[in-house]
């Protein structure tokens, strides 16, 4: 059947007044609704809150509200869009004749800052490399973890130290150098460069004098490592902390090359100073073979002195550190779950529990 124009608009016009009313009679509906159930949820409250106040005994006036793990550790002093300006003290390389690629040791002088940058052992800082980007902005920030103690290399408290290696990396023929590595390894005596932070508290050290510290790294994830132990063994930081360290320590560090072993030196000179409480094991992936004929990584250590390890990371009293290219973590997580099967324990039970406890620490790039 087909209708003119005019009878569809009139009876358009008819149902106007039909769909106003069901429109104002559902609102109205919801409305009531709404308003029944804010009512309700109100009292349940009220009755929740005045239960909750009848059963929970009066707060002491006399008992101190308890205080956060770590509350007194300095985070984000300075931020990006008002850094600080550290000037650079030394920039010297770390690795000896026939190393694969450039490592660099760099110390900025914190001197002048209001506020103090101030920082602890584990903690990281950023780099704002100098210059713009490809689209006219400034560079991005870069955290590196930080390697010296909280007193710095001088002992006076006014420095920080980094260990920085240069990204290098091929992209259809040509190697590209990393930005802010690049800049920091090529910085000189002098210079003054944007600094960031500090940030992070989750490579912080236990408070306990008698604790464990296990500590597994590659590369430049050497650097936190560095100021534990500086911390720990250097006698001119015992001399100034009030912490005395006192339990074991173990440092796994893995490297390509002999050449390539940074800090090493200070590492011996620790464990022929601290035999009882310092155990420095190394694997060389390019120079030493591990029990199946292949190359020697971190993880076949840890595989190699699994019963030990185990012995320490039972006793609550231990913490574990891993730092370095997150391409390490697998390998880690094999060892560790073949050596805790040999012990007759569950790794994939017991990360999450060390890590719950505060006792399983990474740190990952």
């Amino acid at each position: 059947m087909a209708y003119s124009e005019a009878k569809v608009v009139f009876g358009g016009l008819i149902h106007i007044p039909i769909v106003i009313g069901v429109f104002w009679f559902i609102q109205g509906f919801i409305l009531q609704r709404t308003k029944r159930k804010s009512s309700n949820s109100t009292a349940s409250a009220q009755t929740a809150v005045k239960g909750t106040a009848a059963k929970a005994p009066a707060a002491s006036k006399s008992t101190p509200p308890k205080k956060s793990a770590h509350a007194d550790v300095p985070v984000n002093t300075y931020k990006p869009k008002t850094p600080f300006i550290g000037k650079v003290v030394e920039n010297y390389s770390l690795l000896q004749k026939g190393a694969i690629g450039r490592v660099n040791h760099i110390t900025f002088d914190l001197s002048g800052g209001e506020p103090p940058l101030k920082y602890v052992e584990g903690q990281s800082i950023g780099i704002i490399p100098a210059g713009e980007d490809a689209k006219g902005k400034p560079h991005k920030i870069r955290l590196y973890s930080i390697a010296s103690t909280r007193h710095g290399d001088n002992f006076a408290g006014n420095t920080v130290s980094l260990c920085v290696r240069q990204l290098q990396y091929e992209k259809d023929g040509q190697t590209i150098d990393g930005v802010c590595s690049t800049y920091l390894c090529n910085i000189s005596k002098g210079d003054k460069v944007k600094i960031t932070g500090p940030v992070g508290k989750e490579m912080l050290l236990p408070d306990d004098e008698d604790a464990n510290i296990i500590m597994l790294a590659t590369g430049t994830g050497i650097a936190p490592m560095r100021a534990y132990l500086r911390r720990m063994f250097e006698p001119t930081e015992r001399e100034k902390n009030k912490w005395n360290f006192k339990g074991k320590a173990w440092l796994f560090m893995g490297a390509p090359k002999t050449a390539n072993l940074l800090y090493d030196s200070d590492f011996e000179h620790y464990q022929e100073k601290f035999p009882e409480n310092l155990k420095y094991t190394k694997a060389i992936s390019r120079e030493q073979k591990n029990a199946k004929g292949g190359r020697m990584y971190i993880q076949d250590r840890v595989l190699e002195n699994a019963d030990k390890l185990f012995e320490l990371i039972e006793s609550e009293k231990t913490h574990i550190y891993l730092c370095g290219l997150k391409g390490m973590e697998p390998g880690i997580d094999e060892a560790m779950t073949a050596a805790a099967a040999a012990k007759g324990i569950s790794w994939s039970e017991l990360r999450p529990q060390l890590k719950k406890a505060g006792r399983w620490h990474v740190e990952t790039y």
